[in-house]
């Protein structure tokens, strides 16, 4: 993370009451110092060094150290952890050496040790891996329960809803391989993703292979590159997997390297589909789907006819009775013939799933489906044979049963299919950000351009130079080379306002390029880049189950079982009934026999009765909300969140940064003598512009807004400079004596402080601001008043959290009087100020287990991680920032407090169609297998014959996942549209 400090320590530096605090850009930032050196320290080796670092207090401590060590030459990132006093450094030892690193924290006052880095490496791997063919929950928990069984798996989560697992793994007790297998032998097939280490993966495309030898030869020609590190090869479809160290190689270097191997025949592109991921199998699935239907209608519709319709038409009704052999007659024939590919070739899926599923000790919704239409159909068959040989036999046959409940069912699947597709669109619109070509230039030693071409943005390397014209996306993560423009990166930062570039500025991949052309030098592609994580964030959200999943995993595990016990009893009990007489027999339709009747009862109970609609409720309704969340700026870390933040009754709010925006401006100034304000902060920006004070910051930031038609003005020249520590500066511009500062610094300087100032200044007392004295030569010319302003809107939000019931409360680190000032401001009662991080988890525990509130934290960053990690629910304020995204579980992307009432309002909308999911799944097998079993045909002669309880079985699943999809259409609360949001006013 880049933590910048706004406000400076306690230590001897101070300049008014601003609080210390950190800021988290809404992104991660980039290392500017290495814009001067592309050349040489792109050939160079770089080095990682981690650093105990002892006396930091505060994120302004991280601040000062991250500063300093990022000034060296040669430093490509360093990351300051105040809460544990670390310091990782990735360094170029070319350049700098790591005690040169460790000198420096000692320089900016610190204590600072190098320690082994070895224990600090990742033991634990996250796999995500995708699983073909699973149908319902027992499915998933049966993978579920075999990767947990795996020695190294510390865990592993199954979604049904993606059909993805995450696994976390030991590498040094299994690898990947290994689970993969593990996934086969439950008999399903698995797909690796990612296999968590800190490499990339591309897949490749090689045309001219004719043999494997010629594919084992490309194989040793990569492995030779540096950062190479796995290759797999499928010689079937021609395609290479390359894991690799993207600092060190990439995938233009392995197409080149295919392509100049041996005779030059050799042809290398992207492979296909390879990058689409998910959305290429969904396509894959739907297609199947939708292709095994229709063959099934082929041989299904004739069935039908023959048995419900053609039997009414005279003519034709002749026909199919004429007898064969005995009383075997052509309809029976027919729907034999036209059913057994049906059964056993169309319907081979059921009986894999099946034998697979009991194999290991579980049932799944297979396994009633195969039991369901092998009853049918193999007492059909017994029908037919029995009228063939016997010429007394008259029975009826039932394969229409068995054809259509299989039709049906396919076509439920693709439904289903086609919908759960449409739950992930949020995943494939972020990923759409991402431009499909990139501009790459080649540049001389001189840096002057020599040579343009377009690529595939997949085929971006570290290191790469790339164009940005006018109105094209960025695409990769990186710094600008050349050139200024502005970047509209309201997409990924939701900040609507566009952000001025220009050298050494960093941007992110994704975002629009608005008017000026750009020369960027990329630092994170693939894998690695901004949108990416977001992509990342938002699938592992939707891979995590909310708690009220078990309910249904629970019922999973016994619900077959009872079905088919169900289906059984129902069967004996009709069957028993009819051969002793317990009903009369005109209630057995003259088409059948007791035991034709009992059985279609059996077989209805059994097919209609739906694991599958049980086990999405909860899946599909978390990846609707999660993925709508995204779209509208709040990244929810998956189902336990979600199922959290709707009972939330109390949120705690951080002050600095999140209820204020966490920067201090100057918010009036007031002129005590005749003079141009132009002029006036012309002169005290050029004093101020040299000093690293926050406070001097927000003086230069409002001189330069009387200095709009300048990109990057240049202030008067300032001579005898001088940093006066703890009061302020003093520097000659244009011949006149500069003097900034607090009021000791007048009386120090025999300066006289009228009447009008003094009352400025305890005016600007009672508001919380800092008051900052300006003289020149000697006499005061004005006053400035410097605040950490509200955010807009804050006073609106805690109004309408009121309004929802929720309790407000603020917990700062600042003093008790400004903390109040904004407090009151905001319409906060509570209030605990002067708290340290460790003091704002103990008050988010008391007011857990003390008076029984389900807490929300909202805070930015690092000095609030404790109390996030520590609250029922932890917001984190600005996206992009390691340890916000890590503690929190709803990320605020936009930075918007407004976000907070739509994160909450959100997840009580989710969670309301989750119990609405749940109702449906279960109310329909509550109220559908009384009937399906005949509860009602003694009464009014309605029986559900099995091939439509199949159809309602298949129904029922894409009902649900219908009923997730409604989300889509989420708004967020009115009240917020109707929101006046209030604009920072300067005086």
């Amino acid at each position: 993370m880049a933590t910048k400090f706004l406000a400076l320590c306690n230590r001897n530096e101070s300049r008014g009451d601003l609080s210390p605090r950190p800021h988290y850009p809404s992104m991660p930032k980039y290392p500017k110092g290495v814009a001067g050196e592309e050349t040489s320290l792109a050939a160079a080796a770089e080095a990682k060094a981690l650093f105990s670092v002892m006396g930091m207090t505060c994120s302004a401590c991280a601040g000062s150290v991250e500063k300093a060590v990022k000034r060296l030459p040669g430093i490509r990132e360093a990351v300051v952890d105040v809460l544990n006093n670390r310091a990782q450094v990735m360094f170029f030892p070319n350049f700098v050496s790591a005690e040169n690193i460790r000198e420096t924290i000692e320089d900016v006052g610190f204590q600072a040790t190098l320690i082994n880095d070895e224990g600090n490496e990742k033991s634990i791997l996250i796999c995500r891996i995708r699983i073909k063919g699973m149908t319902c929950t027992s499915c998933s928990t049966t993978v579920e329960s075999a990767l947990q069984a795996v020695e190294g798996v510390q865990k592993a989560q199954v979604a049904l809803a993606t059909e993805e697992a995450d696994v976390h793994y030991d590498p040094k007790v299994v690898s990947y391989n290994q689970l993969l297998q593990t996934i086969e032998d439950t008999g399903f097939e698995g797909i690796l993703i990612t296999a968590g280490e800190d490499m990339s993966r591309i897949e490749l495309e090689v045309d001219g292979v004719r043999t494997d030898r010629s594919m084992r030869i490309l194989g040793q020609s990569l492995q030779a590159l540096p950062g190479v590190q796995t290759i797999d090869f499928d010689s079937e479809i021609k395609k290479i997997s390359v894991s690799y160290k993207s600092d060190m190689t990439g995938p233009r270097s392995f197409i080149n390297v295919i392509e100049t191997t041996g005779s030059r025949r050799f042809k290398a592109k992207i492979f296909p589909g390879g990058e689409a991921g998910r959305d290429s199998h969904r396509k894959e699935e739907i297609k199947q789907y939708f292709g095994v239907f229709l063959w099934s209608l082929v041989f299904t519709i004739p069935v039908f006819l023959t048995s419900m319709v053609f039997m009414y038409i005279p003519g034709i009704k002749h026909g199919l009775e004429t007898k064969i052999v005995h009383n075997l007659m052509i309809g029976e024939l027919m729907r034999w013939i036209l059913t057994t590919p049906v059964q056993f070739i169309i319907g081979r899926r059921f009986y894999t799933g099946a034998y697979k599923s009991l194999l290991h000790g579980s049932a799944n919704m297979d396994v009633l489906i195969a039991l369901g239409t092998n009853a049918a159909y193999f007492y059909s068959v017994y029908s037919v044979m029995r009228a063939a040989t016997s010429p007394d036999f008259m029975g009826t046959d039932f394969f229409e049963t068995s054809a259509m409940l299989i039709s049906f069912i396919l076509l439920g699947k693709y439904l289903e299919v086609l919908a759960k597709g449409k739950t992930s669109d949020a995943i494939a619109k972020l990923m759409d950000l991402a431009p499909e070509t990139a501009t790459l230039l080649t540049l001389d030693e001189e840096g002057i351009v020599i040579n343009e071409e377009e690529i595939d943005s997949r085929l971006i390397q570290k290191n790469d130079i790339l164009k940005i014209i006018p109105g094209a996306k960025v695409a990769s993560d990186g710094y600008v080379t050349w050139g200024q423009s502005h970047v509209n990166e309201s997409m990924i930062t939701g900040e609507a306002r566009p952000v001025a570039k220009r050298k050494g500025d960093s941007v992110i991949g994704g975002t629009l390029n608005e008017n000026g052309v750009l020369h960027i030098k990329a630092t994170r592609v693939g894998a690695e880049s901004s949108l990416s994580q977001i992509v990342r964030l938002v699938e592992s959200a939707q891979m995590a189950k909310a708690p009220v999943q078990k309910f249904a995993d629970r019922i999973s595990k016994y619900f077959v079982p009872l079905v088919i016990l169900l289906s059984f009893l129902t069967w004996l009990s009709w069957f028993l009934s009819g051969r002793y007489h317990g009903y009369p027999e005109s209630w057995i339709p003259s088409s059948m026999d007791s035991f034709e009747l009992s059985l279609q009862f059996g077989i209805s109970v059994m097919v209609i009765a739906c694991p599958c609609a049980l086990g999405l409720a909860t899946p599909t309704a978390v990846m609707v909300g999660t993925g709508v969340g995204a779209s509208q700026g709040v990244l929810i870390k998956g189902g336990q969140a979600l199922e959290s933040a709707h009972k939330v009754n109390c949120i705690v709010f951080d002050k600095t940064g999140t209820l204020t925006i966490g920067k201090p401006v100057v918010v009036n100034t007031r002129l005590l003598k005749n003079m141009v304000l132009r002029e006036f902060y012309e002169l005290i920006a050029a004093a101020e512009v040299n000093s690293e004070h926050p406070l001097a910051k927000a003086i230069v930031e409002n001189a330069k807004k009387f200095r709009e038609d300048e990109e990057n003005p240049a202030w008067p020249e300032a001579k005898d400079f001088e940093s006066i520590t703890g009061h302020g500066v003093k520097a000659i511009v244009r011949n006149k004596e500069i003097i900034v500062g607090n009021k000791s610094l007048m009386v120090e300087r025999n300066i006289a402080v009228p009447k009008d100032a003094e009352e400025i200044l305890a005016e600007a007392e009672g508001l919380a601001q800092t008051g900052i004295l300006i003289a020149i030569d000697g006499k005061m010319a004005g006053v400035l008043s410097i605040s950490d302003p509200l955010k807009p809107g804050a006073k609106e939000v805690i109004s309408i959290l009121k309004s929802m019931k929720i309790r407000s409360i603020m917990v700062t680190g600042d003093n008790l009087g400004t903390a109040n000032s904004i407090a009151n401001e905001v319409g906060i009662e509570t209030v605990i100020a002067e708290a340290k991080p460790d003091q704002k988890a103990e008050k988010v525990k008391d007011l857990q287990d003390n008076s029984g509130y389900i807490v929300a934290m909202v805070g930015d960053g690092i000095n609030d991680s404790p109390a996030l990690v520590a609250a029922d629910v932890g917001m984190a304020i600005g996206a992009g920032t390691d340890i916000a995204i890590e503690a929190a579980d709803i990320v605020l992307m936009k930075s918007n407090l407004e976000d907070v009432i739509t994160a909450i309002h959100l997840s009580r909308k989710t969670f309301t169609r989750i119990r609405l999911n749940y109702i449906w799944a279960l109310g329909y097998n509550v109220l559908g297998i009384p009937i399906a079993a005949g509860a009602l045909f003694p009464s009014t002669g309605f029986r559900l014959p099995p091939w439509i309880a199949g159809a309602a079985m298949a129904a029922s699943s894409v009902s649900v996942v219908c009923c997730s999809l409604l989300l889509k259409n989420y708004k967020r609360p009115k009240v917020l549209d109707n929101l006046e949001i209030r604009g920072i006013s300067i005086e």
